[in-house]
């Protein structure tokens, strides 16, 4: 770490020179404005001009790429905070290349067309990181998947196709969520200064926030395989009766408490709150295997789907615990009756 001697320049004036290659690299010269940003935690951020240029470019060149990736780099731009991005070919773009570019656009929240030739297409972003706050999103996430979970659990118990595509028809809306989330994110990280735009009063629980929302994405994923299950199920229902069904939805709103809860005490910075999932968490202890044993006899085939609805309960589960401990360490990084902190 580098260290600089402060000098006195007026009665009330302190100053520090800035670093010469910093300078040179963000074209910071004589006269040039900075910002500086003053953390809660005793840090002076100095920002050059170039950290508020929100219209960053990337151009993505499709000749050695299949369709896929090329829909997955524009994803990677979207996340990496890109405002423009353009999709060129050195001849005419290839049809697979921008069925990609259309692909990709009804994925990402805010992503449209803005021009296209035979040989390039751009894309723009128009998303503005203060319409969002990155705790707003968390808990629309959390209950996407929840609604997801709860459809598909009551379509299993009902026999009931149609709730179970409604729950399938919401994993689009999941994924937009959490992959603009990524973006947030990783904009607030690369520019402090929108960390307070988002809703955050430092840097600080961008990590945490990261681990979070993926974690998120993976239970809409684990409520999507309950859906799967039950329209490829017999009759779209599991061969259980009805006190083994009961048990199942019993467990659904056990891990439905424990997910929202761990956001919540995420967002809330509410420790009491991480340990009451904690406790929610041992009392549902190995549900899954008590399920299983009490099971009749019956097909490989139907003990299978069985074991998988209940594999995907008790896996969202583990990811709400995975949220209460880092809504642990988020919690303990500030002063409460359980710490201080000097």
């Amino acid at each position: 770490m580098e260290t600089r001697k402060v000098q006195r320049l007026g009665p009330s004036t302190l100053a520090m020179t800035l670093p010469a290659e910093w300078a040179q690299e963000h074209g910071v010269e004589k006269g040039d404005e900075v910002s500086l940003r003053i953390s809660g935690k005793g840090s002076l951020t100095v920002l050059p001009e170039s950290a508020h240029d929100d219209e960053a470019e990337a151009t993505i060149h499709t000749e050695q790429l299949d369709a896929g990736a090329v829909e997955r780099a524009i994803v990677a731009q979207y996340v990496l905070g890109r405002r423009v991005i353009h999709v060129v070919s050195e001849g005419a773009l290839e049809s697979s290349h921008i069925n990609a570019v259309y692909k990709a656009e009804t994925q990402l929240m805010g992503l449209g067309v803005i021009e296209e030739t035979p040989e390039s297409i751009a894309i723009r972003c128009s998303v503005d990181p203060e319409d969002f706050d990155l705790d707003n999103l968390l808990e629309r996430l959390e209950n996407t998947g929840s609604t997801m979970r709860g459809e598909a659990v009551k379509a299993l118990a009902h026999g009931n196709p149609d709730l179970a595509q409604r729950a399938l028809n919401r994993e689009r809306q999941a994924n937009k969520i959490f992959v603009l989330l990524l973006r947030l994110i990783f904009t607030a990280h690369e520019n402090p200064t929108l960390a307070r735009a988002v809703g955050l009063d430092s840097g600080f629980p961008l990590i945490g926030y990261r681990s979070i929302s993926k974690n998120l994405e993976l239970t809409a994923d684990n409520a999507e395989d309950i859906a799967d299950i039950v329209l490829e199920a017999n009759g779209h229902t599991l061969e259980v009766d009805t006190g083994t069904m009961r048990r199942i939805r019993e467990f659904t709103d056990h891990v439905d408490e424990m997910t929202a809860l761990a956001v919540q005490a995420a967002v809330e910075r509410d420790y009491d709150m991480t340990l009451e999932v904690r406790k929610k968490f041992h009392e549902l202890g190995d549900r899954e295997s008590d399920i299983l044993s009490d099971l009749p006899e019956m097909s490989n085939d139907d003990l299978l789907q069985v074991r998988d609805v209940l594999v995907s309960l008790q896996q969202t589960a583990q990811y709400a615990m995975r949220n209460a401990e880092i809504a642990a360490n988020l919690a303990l990084n500030e002063e409460s009756e359980h710490t201080t902190i000097n």
